[in-house]
C-alpha cells in the first residue's frame, strides 16, 4: 500500500508564522486596530476567510475583512518575492518524501501564497493535492482542509500521515482521523495539543521512510 503523507506549510516547510504575525501586527497599528499579544495564537489555522474577519471584528478594524485580505496577502507575496523562508531541508525533505509516498498540502495559507512557495521551490509537480483552507467551510482545527486533501487524493483520509507544527493543525488532523506527525516550534509551542500527535520529531531531517513506514 502507498503511504499518503499531507504537509502543512507554515511552520512546517517554511519559517512564516512570525512574518504572518509581523504583517497583521503592522497592519492593525497601521490603521488603529487594538493588537493584543494572544492575536497570534488565536489566528493560527485559520482560514482567510476567519482571520480577516477577526481582524474587522476582534482587532477592530475598519476596512471590509475583503480588504484586510487582500492587504496582508499582497505584502506577504511581496516579502516572499526573493524567495520564501524556507525551514532547513524543506525542499529536500518535500522530494525525499515524494521518492516513497503520495503527497500533498493542506494549508490555511491563502492560494496565492501557497502557489507562489511550491513554484519558487520546484515543487507544484510533487504534489498530488493541494487546499487552501480559504476552499473549505472551516480553518484549523476543523479537519476541514485534511478531508479535502484526502478527497482530492482519492483516499481514505484514515490512511494518511499529516505533518503539522500547530495547536490547532495537529487537533486538525487528528479530528480528520490521520495519523500525525508533530515538528514543533519552540516560539509557538502547540501547547497540550502535542499529546495528541502520533510521533513527535524535531526536524524535518527526521522524516524517513523507515518513519512513513511505521506510522502506515
Amino acid at each position: 500500500m502507498t503511504v499518503v503523507v499531507i504537509f502543512d506549510m507554515d511552520g512546517v516547510l517554511i519559517d512564516s508564522e512570525h512574518v504572518w504575525d509581523g504583517v497583521r501586527e503592522r497592519l492593525a497599528h497601521a490603521r488603529g486596530g487594538a493588537w493584543h499579544p494572544g492575536a497570534q495564537r488565536d489566528m493560527m489555522g485559520m482560514s482567510s476567510v476567519e482571520w480577516s474577519r477577526y481582524m474587522h471584528d476582534r482587532i477592530g478594524l475598519s476596512e471590509s475583512p475583503e480588504e484586510i485580505n487582500r492587504l496582508v496577502v499582497d505584502e506577504m507575496l511581496q516579502l516572499y518575492a526573493d524567495g520564501p523562508p524556507w525551514i532547513e531541508g524543506a525542499p529536500e525533505a518535500v522530494r525525499r518524501t515524494a521518492e516513497t509516498c503520495r503527497i500533498g498540502l493542506a494549508s490555511s495559507s491563502n492560494r496565492e501564497l501557497i502557489d507562489a512557495v511550491l513554484a519558487a521551490g520546484g515543487l507544484t509537480e510533487l504534489f498530488g493535492a493541494t487546499v487552501s483552507s480559504e476552499e473549505v467551510p472551516r480553518g484549523k482545527p476543523s479537519p476541514d482542509v485534511y478531508l479535502e486533501a484526502a478527497r482530492r487524493l482519492g483516499v481514505d483520509p484514515t490512511t494518511c500521515i499529516a505533518v503539522e507544527d500547530s495547536h490547532n493543525g495537529i487537533r486538525a488532523a487528528k479530528a480528520a482521523g490521520m495519523a500525525c506527525v508533530a515538528i514543533p516550534d519552540e516560539r509557538f509551542p502547540p501547547g497540550d495539543a502535542l499529546a495528541e500527535a502520533d510521533i513527535v520529531v524535531g526536524s524535518l531531517a527526521e522524516l524517513t521512510p523507515e518513519l512513513w513506514a511505521r506510522l502506515s
